[in-house]
């Protein structure tokens, strides 16, 4: 619910910033038991979580990073997501738990609205593991994941910068002796206003299906849940 007094607004803010900059950061091993592209994508929660969305008393700017889609072609998501309303998460494929989980809740949310809202609703997934993510791998995941999603994956740098400047944590992948590849990533969801894109409001780890599905319809139309 929207803060009403200015002590609730920065209590809000606070809860947001700590998550965005604390304890946002997950840190996801993927061994030889992770899921592949072609495996089913994790199961919707199941509304059981009371957490909802935190409208941020300071609104992120967008990132500005240009990179490259599923189908190989640049993309300038400033540009491309100019006046509509838009969801950006961070992550990754081979992530075994929170990536499929919070975008099968994402899409599932999303499918509930009417067909001309759908088309309004832009959701996008930017890898956080551009090494292993190339635009076929990612292609190939969203398609399970979340069906109609903009998967975009490039320059590691740059997506780190995006990231940081929204407040969302990633560092590089690396390997463990057992050979299992681990990726650090925040798991916030920022939705950026089509009235002036920016991020409003930003919902942590753990938020359902549910908390998505009975704010989309506002979040389309630039207001905040």
């Amino acid at each position: 619910m929207r803060p009403t007094t200015a002590s609730t607004r920065r209590a809000g803010l606070a809860l947001a910033l700590a998550a965005a900059l604390a304890v946002g950061a997950t840190a996801c091993g993927s061994g030889t038991g992770a899921k592949s592209a072609d495996s089913p994508a994790a199961e919707v929660s199941d509304g059981s979580s009371g957490k909802q969305g935190v409208v941020l008393d300071r609104p992120f700017e967008k990132p500005d990073m240009i990179l490259t889609d599923t189908d190989g072609e640049e993309f300038d998501l400033i540009e491309e997501t100019k006046g509509k309303p838009t969801l950006i998460y961070f992550g990754y494929t081979n992530c075994p738990d929170v990536c499929p989980l919070t975008m099968s809740n994402i899409a599932f949310a999303k499918s509930q609205l009417p067909e001309a809202d759908q088309d309004k609703l832009q959701v996008v997934f930017v890898t956080s593991d551009p090494e292993r993510d190339t635009p076929k791998e990612l292609g190939k995941w969203l398609k399970s994941a979340a069906p109609g999603s903009i998967g975009l994956t490039g320059d590691f740098d740059t997506i780190q910068a995006g990231a940081r400047s929204v407040g969302v944590a990633i560092e590089p992948s690396y390997e463990e002796k057992n050979g299992d590849i681990v990726s650090t990533h925040g798991s916030q969801v920022l939705f950026f206003s089509p009235k002036d894109d920016r991020a409003h409001v930003l919902y942590t780890e753990g938020v359902t299906a549910e908390t998505f599905e009975k704010d989309f319809p506002k979040l389309i139309k630039g207001e905040n849940p």
